[in-house]
């Protein structure tokens, strides 16, 4: 099953079924925008997901990276809050490029669900398609289904750097923030030595929509008998990459979640500079 679903193809699924709409709209340079935006209008039938409060568990200066994974516990009761149950479909969406509602769509599998996917462009080609939206709230009934996350889908700082040369590690940064040329949101440059740069936006056609499966393919064919690990600035975007490999019909790689904005707490830990290699 594709890991995407297109406007037209979530309007069918409404009419048939009642699937569990996430809107994952979020802002990392303002925090509250994505308030705002859920209260102008939204998806029909969607509930809000937010980065900070339900998709983030709380930062520890000096130990977390920006965006930590919340406890799983916590983030099982967000789950039965939404009424989330195995055999409810669960489509997320953002703005339009999936960078946050990849972080969803990852979490969700992370603790096992595997009826998830991400609307393909986001609101963006939602609204260019003809789709409505609403201000209405929607409140569905909770569920008491239990979510149990699989702790092999995440690695850690200690395993990265204890197996070294093992696996091929795939960063989702901006080329210029890989090579440490800048860093507008962490304060060091720079990236973790061995890693590619694997720019997520490269996944991505003009319009913002995912590229064709082939195409997926043709990237990121040169990690099929490897396992891969991604990270981005704080476990967002390394998401996307984790999606778009996997929709390309490759092995589904790891996550190291905290990512550079953990990685750089620790002033023992290694830092790269320049171009290691681009995929």
């Amino acid at each position: 099953m594709s890991q995407l679903i297109s406007p037209a193809e979530l309007k069918n699924l409404q009419r048939t079924h009642q699937p569990i709409i996430l809107d994952c709209r979020s802002d990392l340079t303002d925090k509250a925008l994505s308030r705002q935006w859920f209260r102008e209008g939204h998806i029909p039938g969607a509930q809000q997901a937010h980065l900070e409060e339900d998709l983030s568990g709380p930062i520890i200066p000096g130990q977390t990276g920006r965006h930590p994974l919340p406890d799983p516990e916590v983030f099982s009761e967000t789950l039965r809050r939404w009424g989330v149950t195995h055999e409810t479909p669960v489509i997320v969406y953002d703005q339009g490029n999936g960078m946050f509602a990849a972080r969803a769509w990852w979490m969700m599998k992370w603790v096992g669900l595997n009826d998830v996917r991400v609307l393909n462009g986001g609101l963006k080609r939602w609204l260019d398609e003809g789709g409505e939206l609403t201000q209405a709230e929607t409140t569905r009934a909770p569920s008491d289904d239990h979510f149990e996350p699989d702790m092999n889908r995440v690695v850690d700082a200690d395993r990265l750097l204890s197996e070294t040369g093992s696996h091929r590690l795939l960063d989702a940064r901006a080329l210029t923030r890989y090579r440490g040329d800048e860093e507008p949101l962490d304060s060091k440059a720079g990236h973790i030595p061995g890693a590619d740069n694997a720019d997520f936006t490269r996944n991505l056609q003009a319009d913002g929509a995912f590229l064709e499966k082939n195409a997926l393919f043709n990237r990121f064919a040169s990690l099929a008998n490897h396992d891969v690990i991604c990270y981005c600035g704080s476990g967002v975007t390394a998401c996307h990459n984790i999606l778009a490999i996997t929709e390309a019909g490759l092995p589904m790689p790891k996550l190291y979640p905290g990512s550079w904005s953990e990685w750089i707490t620790n002033s023992n830990h290694p830092i790269a500079t320049g171009e290691e290699g681009v995929i």
